[in-house]
């Protein structure tokens, strides 16, 4: 019975990594589609006109709250570490690019009270800009 009970303990660990792995993996897949959405010259780091910065806005603004969710999760340990870091790796490149800045500072005076893991992640990536991600 002792070795049932190894079995059934071993079964539940491996039933958990799995749904935590096809979590994480549906995640990676909204991220994907709303970057199929975005301005190609966004991606490619250039800055964005104002209309087309103003017509991407309601995608950019998807993007933060998913990035938002996804350091939600990660404080939660709802995912991996290894899976945060990737996730952080991407927000740290994506928030490099120039069109990303402009969409996230044109947004952030109406984000009060929400955002707030995310505005927490911006922070740490510019300690010297703190006053640009509250």
């Amino acid at each position: 019975t002792a070795f049932g009970v190894l079995v059934a303990v071993w079964q539940l660990w491996e039933s958990r990594k799995v749904a935590k792995t096809q979590f994480e993996d549906s995640l990676n897949a909204q991220y994907r589609a709303l970057l199929a959405e975005l301005p190609l010259e966004a991606l490619l780091g250039k800055e964005l006109s104002p209309t087309a910065l103003t017509e991407s806005l309601r995608v950019f603004y998807r993007y933060f709250d998913l990035s938002n969710e996804q350091a939600f999760l990660h404080e939660k340990n709802r995912v991996r570490p290894e899976t945060w870091a990737n996730w952080r790796d991407g927000i740290t490149q994506n928030m490099a690019r120039p069109a990303f800045r402009q969409a996230w500072e044109r947004l952030l005076p109406d984000l009060d009270g929400s955002f707030d893991e995310l505005k927490g992640v911006v922070r740490s990536l510019a300690p010297s800009n703190n006053n640009n991600a509250t």
